[in-house]
């Protein structure tokens, strides 16, 4: 048997171990054949070469993050600890300043986070039109709102056109109180707090007031020419395929677009097909258009909202399986 310390000095330990010492849990869970003691500022972990070996990597990388960005939640301790290869050190520890996609208020950095997000950045650099589709939690929005961020402070863009369809779980907006901002208000209420994470309150203030950023239902959009903007049409999987055509065709001269969807979660009554699928079926294959699928991989949410979404897959796979088996 083998004993090695590892000195934690460049970290704060309370991130490193977690409230009540909740990350080391995680950390000896991960490694069961090894005793993994804290000391103060030091991790003493004994037990077989090879596997203080793997340990001492996926700390080093934890190390590496906690330096670089001074916080670390629970659910990314996990997914560092999980990732297997080379491009988990990418995912987590970005060694180049220029991966940070805007700086937020109080200094907070907001960056994609994951391979298929970092996929997305990628992909909108390189094309005017991106479909972004994967359940929720997946950052879809979070990282398109953050990359038009950045092109309206580097001047790409002049102005972010946020919208969404006004249509959620079977609701009416005639049902709720108020006028029809305060109708719509609730529904765009997503966009606004990735806004918030990434623009300081009297600023944002002000872009609003003068439209530089607007946000707005998707059936304001008809009739428009959207130029020198940064456009994103969350919740896409509530359109059908005409107003999904218009959103499409509103796009103008030195525009870019954002379509993100989550084709599982459909709010559309019975009788309406959603657009998303069709669109990006017949949209394959056409340069300047890209498609990025995410997947629970990339969920930065509770870390139970990865395993509700596998529960849920697995259980429409059986009912899809049950319903194929019986109308053979």
């Amino acid at each position: 048997m083998t004993e090695t310390i590892i000195n934690l000095e460049s970290v704060n330990p309370i991130e490193f171990f977690g409230v009540n010492n909740g990350k080391l849990d995680v950390l000896k869970k991960r490694f069961p054949l090894l005793k993994i003691l804290s000391r103060g500022t030091q991790l003493k972990i004994s037990g077989s070469p090879e596997q203080i070996g793997l340990a001492k990597e996926k700390i080093d990388l934890i190390v590496q993050y906690l330096e670089r960005n001074g916080h670390l939640s629970e659910n990314y301790f996990e997914q560092i600890l999980g990732g297997d290869d080379a491009e988990t050190v990418d995912n987590f520890v970005e060694k180049n300043p220029n991966d940070i996609l805007v700086f937020g208020p109080n200094g907070k950095t907001v960056r994609a986070r994951t391979a298929n997000q970092k996929k997305m950045v990628q992909a909108a650099d390189k094309n005017d039109i991106v479909f972004a589709i994967g359940p929720a939690g997946t950052g879809k929005t979070y990282t398109a709102v953050a990359l038009a961020v950045r092109a309206l402070k580097n001047k790409v863009v002049k102005k972010i056109i946020l919208t969404r369809p006004a249509v959620e779980a079977g609701e009416s907006l005639g049902f709720l109180p108020g006028d029809l901002k305060e109708k719509i208000d609730p529904y765009l209420r997503p966009l606004y707090d990735a806004l918030d994470d990434m623009i300081p309150a009297d600023k944002l203030g002000y872009y609003m007031s003068t439209r530089t950023i607007e946000i707005a239902p998707l059936a304001y959009m008809r009739g428009r020419t959207l130029d020198n903007a940064f456009i994103i049409l969350d919740e896409s999987q509530n359109t059908n395929d005409l107003q999904l055509k218009m959103f499409l065709t509103r796009i103008g001269a030195n525009a870019k677009a954002i379509i993100t969807g989550d084709p599982t979660q459909i709010d559309l009554p019975r009788n309406q097909r959603s657009g998303l699928e069709k669109a990006t079926r017949i949209l394959q294959n056409i340069n300047g258009i890209a498609h990025v699928m995410l997947d629970e991989e990339d969920v930065v949410r509770h870390k139970l909202v990865k395993a509700i979404i596998k529960a849920y897959d697995k259980d429409h796979k059986e009912e899809e399986d049950h319903y194929q088996k019986n109308h053979r």
